[in-house]
């Protein structure tokens, strides 16, 4: 797509964080999310990285995703234990300190009253110069740090604030058609190669399914550019054996 105008496509990138989920402990659920939420938003999601609860590894993607995407999201190490890591893996890779937010700590000891303690107050240090994304008094704040979003790891956490702020990143649509095939994929390989090389400016992809009956193969088409989605299309179908075609959405 090296030829095509992108100035319009808003890329991100994610970083998943935690041990638990590359050592199998854990089945991580925020990455099929939030890459199906930024697509439907028109957001390009670029990259996903997962990573261990290290210190040197967190600020390294930190830093590279934040240089490479327009926005970056992080998912996971902000709780009150000893790997918990990720305000100050962000922090170390940017080379600032870590700072703590007095609205983030009047929240904590409102909400722990005598129970509050250093570990739970460890929750309020984030890097230097982060802004907090404060939502109702129902909602704890989210930190932002230059493009970062540094969400909680627990699914159910991570999709309540990203419905509070997932408009921000709206832009425009992608454009999308199914080819639902009853083939096999040498023969039709040839065909979508040469669209594919045809038509750059539009996305093409190809995935087998297996034991179903009706069809063998789904092809995918999709860009920002509706016009190019259509003469890809038109070409597409047309060479394509009209016997194979099961349906098209």
């Amino acid at each position: 797509m090296a030829n095509c105008i992108r100035s319009g496509i808003k890329t991100a990138g994610l970083i998943i964080i935690g041990s638990e989920i590359l050592s199998g402990k854990v089945q991580d659920q925020n990455s099929y999310y939030l890459s199906t939420e930024l697509r439907e938003l028109g957001v390009s999601l670029m990259k996903i990285s997962v990573v261990p609860d290290d210190l040197d590894m967190i600020g390294r993607e930190a830093r590279l995703f934040s240089e490479a995407f327009d926005y970056v999201f992080t998912s996971g190490g902000v709780g009150p234990t000893h790997d918990d890591i990720t305000m100050a893996g962000i922090a170390g890779g940017f080379g600032v300190g870590l700072v703590r937010h007095p609205a983030l700590e009047a929240r904590f000891r409102d909400r722990y009253g005598e129970a509050v303690n250093e570990a739970i107050l460890k929750m309020a240090d984030i890097p230097a110069g982060s802004e907090v994304i404060e939502f109702s008094n129902n909602n704890f704040p989210l930190v932002m740090f230059r493009n970062i979003y540094i969400f909680p790891g627990i699914p159910q956490y991570l999709k309540k604030k990203f419905e509070l702020i997932k408009e921000n990143f709206r832009t425009s649509v992608f454009f999308l058609k199914k080819v639902y095939l009853k083939a096999n994929e040498p023969d039709i390989a040839e065909v979508l190669n040469s669209v594919a090389e045809t038509h750059n400016c539009v996305s093409f992809g190809s995935y087998p399914i297996m034991d179903n009956p009706e069809y063998q193969i789904i092809l995918t088409a999709e860009t920002k550019q509706e016009q190019d989605l259509i003469k890809a299309m038109e070409e597409l179908l047309d060479r394509l054996p009209p016997e194979t075609v099961v349906r098209v959405v």
